[in-house]
């Protein structure tokens, strides 16, 4: 009975030590059930509570059956540590003993074959795979080592000397000695400075770089900055370093073997020439094409489209950028190459480039300091002429005496070949598809950047593609805001023309092309006039040995005259076709819309009223009348055709009466407004449109897209005039007049872009205020908007801090709009719709300031901060940051620009 008790109780039996043994094991047994049910916090928490309870002696004891079960002192390093730690650890060996601890273990065969341990080896050697290893694919940076060693002609000095010769000549005693001095005194100063580099070196290199120099192809982006010291030792390393193999591999072809010790291996010609390939910046295989585009190219997108498949193509805005941030667009692209030609799609005229806002490259403005550097730069980034490089202009300045002076500075500027259309073709950009000046290749620079079906379908439909992309753009910009224009570009491009059916839109190119070639067949000149040819490359010829005879001299000046006259002939008649064109079109509306309008009000079934019917078609109806009687005096004086004739005076009196036009440019946007009203309030005025608009008598044209006639005839007159001009001798009597129009046209083209102009950026301005809250007022004169950026604001907590140790803390999303005079700064704010990818941002006003009195200041670069500048007003300041590097650079180059022109008005 006592045991009994004893066995129930509470307390451990210590007399009793066979009764202690089991009641020990029972509630061992107790806890060891209770520990399976518990959780792993409880469990830990157990565990915690014991081993507090534990003397020094017992925790040992737990200590030492660890070191047991688990001996880490035998461990491998290379399955316990990080991988990237265990790969620092072999990239301090060479590849002899990578190779011997490759057949140690698997794991140390996977880490010692990587890539990034065998890479910088390969690379110092000049060695490069001549593909790009797949995700999945390892070792293959180590196997190409070993094949490029395995062809390497290695000789020994017996070999070598049976082969090239003894080149270490026995010299005299003196001699001799002062030599081996020198060399050795030489070679010890330059590997002090190489181990001295490698110990500076040792404390910023991430792992996976060689222990030599820091390869600039797998240079970390949250490596370190080295100092200005470490970087300069670097420097000189690496120069030394080139200048032992270059030595090395200048020496080895004449000698493999010098004093019984080998030098850097000699490559292959296998492997050589893959070497050359990648260095070789003058070689034409790595020369590539680039190509920039504007993007106030209509339809831009469907333009980067077309731009071939080994071209570069660099896409640009038009709008908020400057000359210098254009040269870092181009150098980024080209990435240190040149280009074995350039081309610039932009928009223009034949006297003049609109490169960029602000900038239209003409004679007046060509030898400014800032132009002129600009050329210059971007003439060193093409080939030389002799190596076939050239500057590809897609604007006409072939097509007038100031375009070709243009073009010949530029090419005086830059010592580069300058090339540009000579067509005379009216229409969207048809002057590209023509033939082009100083054509020495056999390609013209159209098919040297472009697919030349789809551009020409770019070309046709042109006007009515911008249209289209509008909506494109408006619902696609969302999901490619994080994308590059180019890459956006190709994107909607392809899309577009995919929509479009291009393929059944050149369905019938090839017989096109076949019956093109069966007329070229056809219009061959006969033998007689082929003979004239021969003996107009005798002359050229005997011109060249200087032996001139005065018949030779009238044949040529005969020839010349004939060209000349047969190409203003061409003009004139291209002038003729296209206001008979244009005519036709302004007679549309006149018979589709005036007539029935007219004559429903005459039978009391008005559709609208005389006033609205007066207000809307009065002008264009005064203009078509102008250009019946203008294109009346083109045919009668067309009929009589001789290269003696003249149009100058024609010109003359129609430009004397073009105060109908600008009764049309002033009450244009009130037409426009009227329509529109009309449209809304009469039902029958509305089913009047829709039964007419777009229909095959219409051309598929709206009516206020054919009321955009009158605003785009006056370029196309420009520019027949200048090419016209270009082609009449100087001694001819029209000369004069056709200087006298094109003055007049001129300055009635520049009322109509100014008029557009301002249209545009009211426009603008008013689609601004409404987006950003409690704006104010943004309608000022001359105000016009340059560029939007989008920054991250900071805030420092402690600005006695030195700047490389301050920390920053984002606070707020900010957008500033630049404008010419003033700079606004608003909060941004972005909110996801449910149900959409697409996301909302608004916009919050919170100041603004004068350009004259913001202060722009850069902030270097530190470890906690990047692409930041602090914009200084009277009142505030705003430390701001950009998401890249390009985008900071771009923003302050833009800001200073105008910061500059605004101190200067």
């Amino acid at each position: 009975m006592e045991s009994f008790q004893t066995r129930f109780s509470a307390w451990t039996p210590f007399s009793n030590m066979s009764l202690n043994r089991q009641l020990f094991q029972e509630r061992v047994g107790l806890i060891s059930h209770w520990f399976d049910l518990w959780t792993n916090k409880q469990r830990q928490e157990f565990l915690f509570t014991i081993l507090l309870r534990c003397s020094k002696s017992q925790l040992r004891f737990v200590q030492d059956w660890f070191s047991q079960r688990m001996q880490v002192n035998k461990v491998d390093f290379s399955t316990v540590l990080p991988r990237f730690i265990s790969l620092y650890i072999f990239s301090f060996l060479n590849p002899k003993d990578l190779c011997a601890a490759a057949q140690v273990s698997w794991p140390w065969k996977f880490l010692t074959e990587q890539d990034c341990l065998w890479r910088p080896k390969c690379m110092k050697f000049g060695w490069y795979l001549p593909y790009m290893p797949t995700d999945n694919e390892y070792g293959a940076w180590k196997h190409h080592y070993i094949a490029c060693v395995s062809h390497l002609d290695w000789l020994t000095p017996r070999e070598a000397t049976a082969i090239y010769g003894t080149l270490n000549e026995p010299k005299a005693g003196d001699d001799e000695l002062q030599e081996r001095q020198r060399e050795k005194c030489l070679r010890k100063m330059t590997w002090e400075k190489i181990a001295l580099n490698k110990k500076e070196l040792f404390k910023a290199r991430p792992p996976w770089v060689s222990g030599t120099c820091c390869s600039r192809l797998l240079k970390s982006k949250c490596q370190p900055r080295l100092s200005q010291t470490v970087r300069d030792r670097v420097g000189l390393h690496k120069a030394l370093e080139k200048q032992l193999v270059l030595a090395s591999l200048e020496a080895l072809p004449k000698r493999n073997n010098i004093s019984g010790r080998h030098s850097y291996p000699l490559l292959s010609k296998k492997y050589w020439y893959r070497v050359h390939k990648n260095y070789d910046c003058s070689s034409d295989a790595f020369q590539p094409h680039c190509i920039l585009i504007s993007s106030r190219i209509p339809a831009y997108e469907m333009v980067v489209d077309s731009v071939k498949t080994d071209v570069i193509s660099v896409v640009y805005e038009h709008c908020g950028i400057t000359l210098e941030s254009l040269l870092s667009l181009i150098e980024k692209a080209l990435n240190g190459r040149k280009a074995q030609s350039m081309g610039i799609f932009s928009t223009g005229d034949s006297r003049e480039i609109d490169l960029l806002q602000g900038y239209k490259i003409g004679l007046q403005n060509l030898l400014c300091p800032e132009v002129r550097d600009f050329w210059e730069k971007l003439g060193s980034f093409v080939a030389t002429g002799e190596e076939g490089g050239h500057v590809a202009l897609f604007v006409p300045l072939a097509a007038s005496e100031a375009g070709m002076d243009v073009l010949s500075q530029l090419s005086q500027l830059t010592g580069t070949l300058f090339t540009a259309p000579t067509g005379i073709a009216t229409g969207s950009y048809q002057h590209i598809l023509s033939d082009w000046l100083s054509q020495q290749q056999d390609k013209i620079p159209l098919s040297i950047y472009f697919i030349e079906s789809k551009l020409q379908t770019w070309c046709n439909l042109t006007d009515f593609l911008e249209d289209t992309l509008k909506s494109v753009r408006r619902q696609l910009s969302p999901f490619f805001k994080d994308l590059k224009k180019s890459i956006s570009g190709r994107m909607i491009g392809q899309f577009m023309f995919d929509t479009l059916s291009t393929v059944n839109i050149l369905s019938n190119q090839g017989i096109a092309q076949a019956l093109a070639d069966g007329l070229m067949e056809l219009s061959k000149e006969n033998s007689e006039i082929n003979n004239i040819e021969d003996n107009s490359q005798d002359t050229k010829w005997s011109l060249g040995k200087r032996h001139l005879n005065f018949e030779v001299l009238i044949k040529l000046e005969r020839k010349l005259q004939m060209e000349s006259a047969e190409k203003r002939t061409q003009v004139v008649r291209e002038l003729l076709q296209s206001e008979r064109k244009y005519v036709q079109m302004l007679e549309i509306v006149r018979d589709v819309y005036v007539t029935p309008l007219k004559a429903a009000l005459s039978s009391n079934r008005a559709i609208l009223s005389a006033a609205n019917i007066q207000i809307i078609f009065c002008d264009i109806l005064w203009i078509l009348s102008l250009n019946r009687q203008f294109l009346d005096n083109l045919k009668d004086r067309l009929q009589e055709w001789c290269p003696a004739q003249c149009v100058g005076d024609i010109f003359i009196k129609f430009g004397s009466q073009l105060n109908t036009y600008t009764n049309f440019f002033n009450n244009y946007s009130v037409v426009l407004k009227t329509i529109e009203k009309c449209r809304e309030m009469i039902p029958a005025f509305r089913s009047f449109l829709k039964r007419h608009e777009k229909t095959i008598i219409t051309k598929m044209l709206s009516l206020p897209e054919l009321l955009l006639y009158p605003s785009r005839r006056f370029e196309e007159y420009i520019h027949l005039l200048y090419a016209l001009r270009c082609h009449t001798p100087a001694e001819h009597v029209d000369r004069g007049d056709l200087t006298t129009a094109i003055a007049q046209i001129k300055q009635y083209k520049d009322y109509i872009d100014q008029v557009k102009q301002n249209a545009i950026r009211k426009d603008q301005l008013s689609d601004i205020q409404k987006i950003i809250g409690g704006c104010p007022s943004l309608s000022e004169v001359n105000r016009y908007l340059i560029r939007v950026q989008d920054v991250a604001q900071l805030h420092c907590s402690d600005d006695e801090i030195i700047f490389s140790l301050r920390l920053y803390e984002h606070v707020h999303d900010l957008s500033l709009f630049l404008f010419n005079d003033v700079l606004l700064v608003s909060r941004r704010h972005t909110s996801h719709i449910p149900f959409e990818r697409t996301s909302k941002t608004t916009y919050q006003f919170i100041a603004s300031v004068a350009l004259p009195r913001l202060l722009v200041e850069d902030v270097p670069d530190s470890k906690y901060i990047k692409n930041s500048f602090v914009l200084q007003g009277p009142r505030h300041e705003w430390i701001c940051a950009t998401e890249v590097e390009d985008d900071k650079f771009l923003w302050l180059s833009v800001l200073q620009n105008a910061i500059r022109s605004s101190l200067k008005k």
